[in-house]
């Protein structure tokens, strides 16, 4: 596994350990776009709460797809969706949601897939998930076998907190 992240502050890219795995060790730039790995070197890549972050996503997502193998897989996972209650809640008790800060983004089915399109990818799934929000607490098993059971429920998931994706690099 190889772990990038952004780091404004920084005078220069780096290495340093992962704060909750400090087994693994983390690439850490300035760079907001530019990923510090050669073209062509993962077969799979992950970007977890991040992409509705970044101030240039499609330039973001060229740099991904630079990074991945033809045909690689890119994950898409924890994308804001657009219509999830969660976001409506939060705003309407003056908590953060996503698109509060200038370079956050929400997303719907669509928008993440043209998105993703745009950029060369073929989309292999997209999905609403995610009824319950992450950090509802109790216990996980239970939490999430409630929040996949209402995922199911047809209509509802126009409403679940995110979005989640797999799609091929060009081959």
């Amino acid at each position: 596994m190889t772990a990038s992240d952004y780091r404004p502050e920084l005078p220069a890219p780096t290495t340093a350990p992962l704060e909750r795995y400090p087994e693994l060790e983390a690439h850490l730039t300035p760079e907001p776009v530019k990923l510090p790995f050669e073209d062509a070197r993962f077969d799979a890549v992950l970007s977890c709460g991040v992409l509705e972050h970044v101030q240039d996503p499609d330039g973001s997502l060229d740099e991904i797809r630079r990074v991945l193998r033809p045909s690689g897989t890119f994950y898409l996972y924890n994308l804001p969706n657009r219509t999830a209650y969660t976001e409506r809640v939060a705003k309407a008790l003056g908590l953060y949601y996503h698109g509060k800060l200038p370079d956050d983004r929400v997303y719907s089915l669509r928008s993440a897939r043209e998105l993703l399109e745009r950029h060369g990818f073929e989309v292999r799934e997209l999905r609403r998930a995610h009824m319950l929000p992450l950090v509802l607490g109790g216990p996980p098993r239970l939490v999430w076998g409630v929040s996949s059971a209402l995922e199911r429920i047809p209509g509802l998931n126009v409403v679940a907190t995110t979005i989640e994706g797999v799609a091929l690099a060009p081959p």
